[in-house]
């Protein structure tokens, strides 16, 4: 298998506890997807431990985990800022502590495990805020703005307004996925409370919490994002968040211990894309421009879906090449095995013979379902192509691209695309079909033998 950027934690590995759910939030102005809470009680305002896991799916711009507002000169953020590293600030009238990371967390096809904690009571001054990123603890900052005193009473758990996914002084929320988030007021915690490095990949993981895993104290929360009815439930701890925009159409199965495929706003050309919906919808402009995905197989059989929107869409596979010339269309580069949806023909741009293309049959619309299934573990390798459950072209051999690994990829021209990769989807599913492992929910089940693009499924036959 392999990932845009293979470095960091993909909850890949087998982990004897599953997470089932998470929850997509996104900016769509004042249609923002968060949750809130105004805590009637004050807590523990100097000892306390947050954790959440988190999966990026934009780039660039600020996006907020937890946020406690009182007025403008008292409040606390954590998250990450536009130059996507992570900014922690408490702030208690007009007097600023907190830092920013040297680092910067730009794998969009990775789960990141935040955890931080404050300790003003801890009798070393270094160590009143703790910040850890997957299991290891952060200790480079570029920005330093002091720690705070001993005995200091921070925002956060205050009888103010909490926020998840949101930063409520600057209207700015959170693009991606939520999972597992946790506020353990009045303990500070380690991350091997919620986490441990696998012994035979070394990558970090969940393991198993329940509601007696922690005293929770007068403002703890546990959001699970398993009840689809009520996305804001708490799970342990002292009541449930207010949903802001969100409700179960937000509810995904892309996970730290199941991690799907989505588009990749670091591969996206010659023309950017806006990528969105927990980066599965994609945006075009009025010229030609691309986006691949942010999983890629050498072997095995799989299967994805696309919901029609427009002619002008090129669709389907192509390799990790290298950056492309300048001005290049993304569907021109070698090794891409795609339907182009307004000529009603599979495009195939290969290293030894050029273009050679082949019909597909049957008649494109927007609002057809099409279905990209794989095959490379046949000789020759091949791809098929599917309108609403039927296969449109068949078998196409794809034996030019023999040995390297192969992406979903998308190129369009003034045309908007929703994608279905099995984790999360905006379009309407009507028969939630999954493969034969019970992955992904589709709206047409995969061929027989053929899997969905998530980690699981990577780590059996990829």
């Amino acid at each position: 298998m392999a990932f845009l950027e293979r470095n960091a934690n993909r909850g890949s590995v087998s982990t004897g506890y599953d997470i089932d759910n998470s929850v997509k939030l996104q900016t769509a102005g004042v249609n923002s997807e968060f949750f809130n809470k105004s805590y009637s009680s004050t807590g523990n305002r100097e000892t306390w431990t947050f954790s959440t896991w988190v999966k990026r799916t934009e780039i660039g711009s600020n996006n907020y985990l937890l946020d406690a507002y009182k007025n403008s000169n008292t409040w606390f953020i954590l998250g990450f800022s536009d130059v996507d590293d992570i900014v922690l600030y408490d702030i208690i009238a007009g007097t600023d502590y907190g830092k920013r990371t040297t680092a910067v967390y730009r794998d969009t096809s990775a789960w990141y495990h935040i955890v931080f904690v404050s300790d003003t009571t801890n009798g070393t001054a270094g160590d009143r805020q703790r910040l850890y990123v997957n299991g290891v603890r952060v200790t480079d900052f570029d920005s330093d703005y002091g720690d705070p005193p001993s005995g200091y009473d921070g925002s956060v758990n205050d009888a103010i307004v909490h926020s998840i996914g949101y930063r409520t002084d600057g209207n700015s929320s959170f693009n991606g996925y939520l999972a597992e988030t946790i506020l353990v007021d009045g303990t500070a915690l380690d991350p091997t409370d919620f986490g441990e490095f696998d012994s035979a990949t070394g990558i970090w993981k969940p393991i198993e919490i329940t509601d007696t895993s922690f005293t929770w104290g007068t403002n703890g929360l546990w959001l699970k994002y398993d009840n689809a009815a009520s996305m804001g439930a708490n799970s342990a701890g002292t009541g449930g968040f207010s949903v802001q925009n969100v409700n179960q159409n937000d509810q995904a199965t892309d996970t730290p211990t199941n991690n799907f495929c989505t588009w990749n706003p670091l591969w996206t050309f010659p023309i950017p894309r806006t990528i969105s919906e927990g980066a599965t919808n994609v945006d075009g402009s009025s010229a030609w421009g691309g986006v691949k995905g942010s999983i890629g197989v050498t072997n095995g059989k799989w299967y994805w879906e696309n919901k029609a929107s427009g002619n002008d869409t090129i669709i389907g596979w192509q390799t990790d090449n290298v950056t492309p010339p300048s001005g290049t269309n993304a569907h021109n580069i070698i090794d891409t095995v795609a339907l182009y949806q307004d000529g009603n023909y599979v495009w195939i741009k290969d290293s030894t013979s050029g273009r050679n293309d082949t019909t597909a049959s049957g008649t494109n619309a927007s609002g057809q379902i099409m279905g990209f299934a794989l095959d490379l573990d046949s000789s020759p390798q091949t791809a098929t192509f599917y309108r609403n459950g039927s296969a449109i072209a068949s078998d196409v051999n794809i034996d030019g691209a023999t040995g390297k690994t192969l992406f979903p990829m998308m190129s369009q021209y003034n045309q908007n695309a929703e994608t279905n990769f099995g984790g999360y989807t905006t379009f309407t599913i009507s028969s939630a079909a999954t493969d034969e492992n019970g992955y992904g929910t589709f709206e047409y089940a995969p061929p027989s033998g053929y899997y969905a693009l998530c980690s699981k499924n990577l780590a059996e036959y990829g």
